[in-house]
């Protein structure tokens, strides 16, 4: 008995979803006077498992959202684009309301999802009159606010990560900002970054980052972090990483 192989070329394929993939984090974010924000995400291969998206929700208010995906490449990838489409979803039809936005979109992810993926997310709801953000944070490592005095706030109410679990519920907290505030959200890849003995960047290395460069733009502390990053681990980076700045005006 005798067979043939059937070789199927999906270079193109791989392409595409490359290029979609990519489009998510290139769409134009609003315009908003009282915040002025910057993102970047390194992916490791291709394909990767961090997103992170400002959808607007109206002329004075903006979503925020930071997500990473349990594993890495193709299937990653699949996971957080799956959160994505659901979150801008729930986003269009509930937008405020983090709490019943985040069980929306879980019921969902949970639905389509295989049992042992699931993904941490933080989303969160800026409001520019009363500089109030709203938020949720699904088991993701807490963003943090920095003071203009210095003292640092996580944000870490919320509950645990997407599609693990069907019915899973989430809390949403109220915190005000002033001007001058800094809002730093990250994935684990940041923190994890390694050097040649194996020591971990971590994330106090990460705030004396940002507490030294927290006079520059968004733009400019993003892209110090990633050098500071880059100098510990010497460009040997192991896990998609990606970093969200916003400044309070």
């Amino acid at each position: 008995m005798t067979s043939d192989a059937t070789v199927v070329d999906v270079s193109q394929d791989w392409e595409t979803a490359c290029d979609v993939q990519g489009r998510f984090m290139r769409q134009v974010a609003p315009a908003i006077d009282t915040l002025s924000y910057s993102a970047r995400c390194r992916q490791v291969r291709a394909l990767g498992g961090d997103f992170y998206d400002f959808i607007p929700l109206g002329p004075d208010r903006m979503a925020l959202a930071i997500g990473d995906a349990s594993g890495k490449g193709l299937a990653a990838a699949l996971m957080i684009s799956n959160v994505q489409s659901s979150l801008r979803t729930a986003a269009s039809l509930i937008g405020d309301d983090g709490a019943e936005l985040l069980t929306t979109v879980n019921r969902q992810v949970h639905a389509a999802s295989l049992e042992d993926r699931y993904a941490t997310l933080f989303y969160g709801v800026f409001d520019a009159v009363t500089r109030r953000l709203h938020y949720v944070n699904a088991g993701h490592n807490p963003p943090m606010v920095i003071r203009r005095d210095g003292s640092i706030i996580p944000l870490e109410a919320g509950g645990v990560p997407i599609g693990i679990f069907p019915d899973s519920t989430f809390q949403q907290e109220t915190i005000q900002l002033n001007p001058g505030d800094l809002i730093l959200a990250y994935t684990d890849g940041v923190i994890e970054a390694v050097n040649s003995a194996g020591e971990e960047w971590g994330v106090e290395r990460l705030r004396s980052t940002v507490r030294e460069n927290v006079s520059r733009s968004a733009d400019e502390i993003v892209q110090a972090v990633f050098t500071a990053m880059d100098a510990h681990s010497r460009g040997h980076q192991t896990d998609d990483a990606t970093v969200v700045v916003l400044r309070v005006q």
